[in-house]
């Protein structure tokens, strides 16, 4: 990046995104911010609501919050809607970032609206099925998504299903500003290699949440012939109780462990003996990439979107009809006694640490933003030749 040395100071990216809390958006975007800072640029974090960083974000990363939310109340709401805007817009004239980089749709209107007011380069993120998110808004939200996001350097999605369903809008269907960036095998820490379960354990991650599906998995699971073998789920959220409720009616308290939010996912991972994705929706799934990297053998509901194009059924890993929980349990059985068929996937599995590499996915990354960088060096060194020739 030879071109940054023209700039008089770093080049100022901005990230923005809903909320810093637990989620694959979220430890996609801390990683980019990370990335960048490595790179001789001026990252900024901006979060539109507070919410402690649930992943280790570089020292030379800013962090800067928009508002806490405490309050629900109408006016309450009018309230934050007026003073995000004021800030936003207020930090967008102020520190002229050279680029701006949205993830989740709600973060994704706010930078586009903003971005269009000051001229500021904006690209839009969109992180799970539009079915979801654009397509659950009022006709005129639709209509602005649409708007800002033609307007937009880029749309950036994460699987070919995102695509396809976000041209199914038709002010969409035409747009040339399409990429699809697919998640990066993320950094852990190394494997311990002390037990995390005292038993073998199949693996549930992400959070508990409706969409998520851990309630499918629970029933599936409990119908699996799989008596010497527990399940554990990793992660928290509002669905924890109607979660142990459903545990403790089926006769599970002692076998299913909701085991909370860990920070060592690297060991769950290593010593699963299977992982299973439940989720009824997705964009593309980190928890499933994270798993296939350490080897273990996965099975996934064929939900919109990414598993189909994350795993080739039977050779990488296993695909099931979303919501057949009965299919669920007897390919968990099958799968839990089969070692032959658990070795040839996780052998394959492995694969997904050469596809989705962070040197290969970030790079495509930098393709996007650093286009702005260089603009910016060029615009800066032609600014300085004019002031020598004034003087």
């Amino acid at each position: 990046m030879k071109t940054i040395s023209a700039l008089p100071q770093k080049p100022r990216l901005f990230f923005v995104i809903p909320s810093l809390k637990g989620g694959g958006a979220e430890r996609v975007l801390i990683a980019l911010a990370n990335h960048f800072n490595q790179l001789n640029c001026a990252p900024v974090i901006i979060a539109l609501n507070y919410a402690e960083p649930a992943y280790v974000i570089d020292e030379g990363v800013r962090v800067i919050y928009l508002v806490d939310r405490r309050q629900n109340q109408i006016w309450h709401r009018i309230y934050y809607i007026l003073l995000t805007f004021f800030k936003l817009l207020g930090l967008f004239l102020k520190e002229r970032p050279v680029c701006v980089l949205s993830f989740i749709t709600s973060a994704n209107i706010w930078s586009g609206m903003v971005g269009s007011i000051t001229g500021t380069p904006y690209i839009v993120s969109e992180r799970t099925s539009p079915n979801r998110s654009i397509f659950k808004l009022n006709q005129f939200f639709k209509y602005m998504v649409a708007l800002l996001y033609k307007k937009a350097t880029a749309i950036v999605v994460g699987s070919q299903g995102v695509e396809d369903c976000l041209r199914e809008h038709d002010t969409l269907k035409d747009v040339n500003n399409i990429y699809k960036i697919t998640n990066a095998v993320p950094a852990f820490k190394p494997v311990s290699s002390a037990p995390v379960h005292h038993r073998k354990f199949i693996l549930g991650v992400g959070r508990l949440e409706y969409v998520k599906g851990f309630d499918l998995l629970v029933t599936a699971f409990s119908n699996a012939k799989t008596d010497d073998t527990d399940l554990l789920i990793v992660g928290d959220g509002q669905e924890r109780e109607n979660l142990t409720r459903q545990i403790n009616e089926l006769g599970l308290t002692n076998r299913v462990v909701l085991v909370g939010t860990k920070n060592n996912l690297q060991d769950y991972y290593s010593q699963a003996e299977i992982f299973v994705l439940p989720s009824r929706n997705e964009g593309y799934p980190n928890a499933l990439v994270e798993a296939m990297s350490f080897g273990c053998p996965c099975i996934a509901m064929d939900c919109e979107f990414g598993p189909s194009e994350i795993i080739v059924d039977k050779y990488n890993g296993l695909l099931v009809p979303i919501g057949e929980t009965a299919i669920l349990s007897a390919v968990m059985g099958r799968l839990a006694h089969d070692q032959e068929l658990k070795l040839r996937l996780s052998r394959h599995a492995h694969e997904i640490n050469y596809t989705n590499s962070t040197e290969q996915i970030f790079h495509k990354w930098e393709g996007l933003l650093l286009r702005h960088v260089e603009k910016a060096a060029v615009y800066s060194s032609e600014t300085a030749q004019e002031i020598i020739k004034v003087h």
